[in-house]
């Protein structure tokens, strides 16, 4: 089964499994209540300089993922995904990894998702 990615802005559904945000910056317009979050793993999005570099600009989005990639080799968003690859053996992938990105498919959400797709 694989990882589930949508926009935090969607309705929350009983396919969700477990809840987890994975941006850096807390959804505009969005309340706690109504994110009905499981998890909010801040330090697992991609920096502030390379998601302003990145901008969405899907023809930056192959030299995007290797960065972000890179970031996530080390310090606290390797820490990050090393808990997120736990959570999501702990529940048999059932989980959505939520992002606010009006962009569905250039996105840091993919990019984990395809990481622990192939975990």
């Amino acid at each position: 089964m694989p990882v589930n990615i949508k926009r935090i802005y969607e309705d929350v559904s009983s396919d969700d499994g477990l809840r987890v945000l994975v941006d850096r910056v807390w959804p505009r317009g969005m309340s706690k209540d109504k994110a009905k979050l499981d998890h909010w793993m801040k330090e697992i999005g991609p920096s502030t300089e390379l998601r302003k570099w990145f901008g969405h600009d899907p023809d930056k989005y192959d030299a995007f993922k290797k960065k972000y990639k890179d970031e996530l080799a080390s310090g606290d968003q390797q820490i990050e995904l090393g808990k997120l690859k736990e959570i999501t053996k702990e529940h048999d992938k059932n989980l959505t990894l939520l992002f606010s990105a009006k962009d569905e498919k250039y996105n840091q959400a993919q990019v984990l998702k395809e990481i622990l797709d192939h975990q």
